[in-house]
């Protein structure tokens, strides 16, 4: 029986690195290893360390609105979206009466560079100008107090340029900073016409989201991450599919699936990668790494190679690395990217859900965010109005 197990496992072990080959060819295949350097983003920091409208927020994704993720054409608009997020103003450095938290807010770049004057924040009103959340759950799942935090999204060139996000369906189970609980997960679709703060979008119920109690395992969710390996959104070795991350349980294990752009709307299509194959039951989904974070990113570095990059764990203090050979691995050991620190000024700060932000980064070089934020989150925020934003560094490699 032993034998039995281990050479099955060397079969899904060589199988892997074959499909890896696939997407490599002749790159460097070391994953233990690159030569880099890093340092903190000041600019792209500082865009965000507002004293008006919008002045904090989390789940910071990116979008380019052209599709192309990464290469030639730039895109001429970024989308920016935002979980959890404070509407209202500073002044002297302390929160003025009537600032609000939205569950969610959007915010729209001109042009490639963290120029202020270029950035605009979009959320909804109500009658008396109040700051409301824009993208608000309404699907046949949901439940009466849920509401959404957003994963990553893209745009999908084969289906008119839609915007798809996905969207978690949380709800509050107790007044404490982690008292929440995600119950579901949905696809949010928004047509190429639409502007924000998009009055208008579709909203489905997706059968991504693993219950502990439907599997008999950990909860786990899909929507963490998405790289399109396409050859419109600039992939240098496409192979036609978009690709979504999930992520599982405490020890964070990092899950992957598969669909053509195309067909992205139909569930049946989807695979989930079980260590062996491209299986259409997403229970048989098997980790490919671990230690990574809610919200992560997966990008191709000049020479072929696939970085992850997450927060080590979480919510750890450091900002990590994994190469990989394709876009399922297999991975390499963490490699430490950033120390935090500097950015935890007290001991109740925490960092979560680093990421990259290729379409963003100059060539040969990513550009990668941050959360900050508190277990005493408005206590702290009193005194510090300006903790709960991005905080972004640059890697180059040499």
């Amino acid at each position: 029986m032993n034998r039995l197990k281990f050479t099955l496992g060397v079969k899904k072990i060589v199988l892997l690195c074959c499909l890896a080959g696939s997407f490599t060819g002749a790159y460097a295949q070391d994953l233990t290893e690159i030569k880099f350097t890093v340092t903190e983003d000041k600019e792209w920091t500082n865009l965000f360390a507002r004293n008006n409208g919008w002045f904090g927020g989390d789940g910071i994704y990116t979008i380019p609105l052209n599709g192309v993720e990464a290469g030639k054409p730039e895109a001429k608009k970024t989308l920016f979206i935002f979980s959890d997020s404070m509407i209202g103003n500073i002044k002297n450095n302390k929160m003025e009466p009537g600032a609000k938290m939205i569950h969610n807010s959007v915010a729209i770049l001109k042009g490639g560079k963290p120029i202020a004057e270029n950035l605009t924040f979009y959320w909804k009103k109500d009658e008396k100008g109040g700051a409301e959340t824009i993208f608000i759950p309404k699907t046949p799942l949901t439940g009466p107090t849920d509401y959404y935090w957003l994963g990553d999204g893209f745009v999908n060139q084969e289906q008119n340029n839609a915007i798809y996000i996905f969207g978690y369906r949380v709800k509050q189970v107790s007044d404490g900073a982690f008292g929440f609980s995600e119950v579901g997960n949905t696809l949010i679709k928004i047509t190429e016409n639409e502007k924000p703060p998009y009055s208008n979008f579709e909203q489905k119920d997706t059968p991504f989201y693993l219950s502990s109690s439907e599997t008999g395992k950990e909860m786990g969710s899909f929507g963490a991450g998405i790289f399109v390996n396409t050859a419109k959104a600039g992939a240098p070795n496409p192979d036609g599919y978009i690709y979504v991350y999930g992520v599982k349980g405490m020890a964070k294990k990092m899950l992957a699936a598969r669909v053509k752009p195309k067909e992205f709307d139909d569930y049946a299509k989807w695979r989930f990668w079980d260590g062996a194959t491209w299986n259409t039951d997403i229970k048989k989904a098997e980790a490919i790494t671990d230690q990574v974070s809610n919200e992560l990113s997966v990008s191709v570095l000049p020479d072929g190679r696939y970085a992850l990059i997450f927060q080590q764990s979480g919510m750890g203090r450091m900002v990590g690395m994994r190469l990989g050979k394709s876009p399922i691995g297999p991975f390499g050991p963490i490699i430490k990217l950033w120390d935090t620190s500097d950015a935890l000024n007290k001991k109740s700060y925490f960092s979560y859900n680093a990421k990259a932000h290729p379409s963003l980064s100059e060539k040969g070089e990513l550009l990668i965010s941050y959360n900050v934020n508190s277990f005493d989150f408005f206590k702290d925020l009193e005194t510090e109005p300006h903790l709960y934003r991005p905080r972004f560094i640059k890697i180059k490699f040499n």
